[in-house]
């Protein structure tokens, strides 16, 4: 009768391989959105009164390339640990962000998936949902942290290891 730790260790690299992709497709839907209109990127970034304005138009036109690049090394299983640590670093600076619109009571759409920026007169911003959203977002990031190496993956096939039942990493 298999045991709780043999359960873990089989079940294990497949929560993984979920996380990932799940990850992966977070990533690539949030620079798909923003890809095509790096102007208003930059806008979103803006709207958060924390950079100056010409950083802020930088930062939200390099945010969609950073995103897509995290999608696709996450989506290929290579370098996970680290494109996880990278994912996990940006998600606090986004709960951050959000966390400060909150707190000045600024109205703006995070542009998580989209254009975002300041909401019409009347529209009320949704900061718990997100905040929640990218902590889940977070949780997964932390489970690849913490194990990063699943199936069907670069990692694995560099490792040699396509079971990936080493629990020693």
């Amino acid at each position: 009768m298999p045991t709780r730790s043999d359960r873990w260790t089989t079940l294990r690299p497949w929560l993984g391989l979920a996380a990932r992709l799940g990850l992966a497709a977070v990533w690539l839907l949030a620079g798909a959105s923003k890809v095509g209109d790096l102007a208003a990127s930059g806008r979103a970034v803006n709207a958060y009164q924390i950079l100056p304005y010409d950083v802020a138009v930088v930062v939200g036109a390099a945010l969609p390339f950073v995103e897509l690049a995290l999608g696709v090394l996450l989506l290929l299983g290579l370098a996970t640990r680290l494109v996880a640590g990278v994912s996990t670093a940006l998600l606090v600076v986004f709960v951050a962000g959000i966390v400060s619109a909150w707190s000045r009571g600024l109205a703006i759409d995070c542009g998580c998936f989209g254009t975002g920026g300041e909401l019409a007169a009347g529209q009320s911003p949704s900061y718990l949902p997100e905040i929640l959203r990218d902590l889940g977002f977070l949780a997964l990031a932390g489970f690849l942290i913490t194990w990063p190496r699943t199936p069907v993956s670069v990692d694995a096939a560099l490792a040699g290891d396509p079971t990936v039942e080493d629990d020693d990493e």
